[in-house]
């Protein structure tokens, strides 16, 4: 059964915009349709269509919520975006069907792209969750300055992924366990050796992710299996 997004409130169901038209002009929903929904808070509710139309829809709730089971880590990746944006909607798509709880957008000395499409990385997002049946909708961030965004995040244990020859932790003896935690990621030719400092004057660990170098998005998607995995 699809999956759609909506505002739940006093056992009623209201469709985005979006989600409406989807409902009615391309599945060609009916009124009395049963039809499943998500409140992107991590609750599944089961209803019936009761007003139809393209612009918007209301459901009657009849069974929910039913929570989604949830991973016990938070991980937070901070991602400084390629100059070519389709490796990277390639790996929030995946990011979010693995597991991952927030995303933000970082601009480095190196990168090469300085500006995304918030509202699309959204509806990938978005359409991400459905296609793996999730019902929790990952927190997604505008690109910021590098500095800003480590001035600014709060977190239990905080890392930055490089490929210079400093003493890094192992991803593997991370903890991920029951922690809010943020892995800083950067653009090709990865990070610079000031901003790596300021990271780790700002209580950021070095991580190894192996001995091979990994892109940007093959990074992203191997600390979002790991945190998986490990835990």
């Amino acid at each position: 059964m699809n999956l759609f997004i909506a505002s739940v409130a006093n056992n009623k169901g209201i469709l985005t915009f979006e989600e409406s038209w989807h409902c009615t002009k391309v599945l060609r929903k009916k009124k009395g349709d049963l039809i499943r929904l998500i409140d992107g808070k991590g609750n599944f509710f089961n209803g019936v269509l009761d007003i139809v139309s393209e612009k918007q829809c209301l459901v009657i709730i009849t069974e929910g919520p039913f929570q989604q089971i949830k991973h016990n880590y938070y991980l937070h990746l901070a991602i400084a975006p390629t100059k070519q944006i389709d490796r990277i909607e390639w790996m929030i798509e995946k990011l979010v069907e693995v597991g991952v709880d927030e995303i933000s957008f970082i601009q480095s000395k190196n990168s090469e792209r300085t500006a995304i499409k918030i509202d699309r990385i959204i509806k990938i997002v978005e359409s991400a969750v459905k296609q793996s049946i999730q019902a929790l909708i990952p927190k997604v961030k505008d690109i910021v300055n590098f500095n800003n965004f480590l001035i600014n995040t709060i977190a239990d244990q905080k890392f930055i992924a490089h490929c210079h020859n400093d003493s890094k932790i192992n991803i593997r003896q991370i903890d991920f366990k029951q922690k809010n935690t943020v892995v800083l990621i950067g653009p090709e030719g990865d990070f610079s050796k000031d901003e790596i400092n300021l990271a780790n004057h700002n209580n950021y660990g070095s991580i190894s992710l192996g001995n091979n170098r990994l892109r940007t998005e093959t990074a992203g998607l191997f600390i979002c299996q790991a945190a998986s995995l490990f835990n």
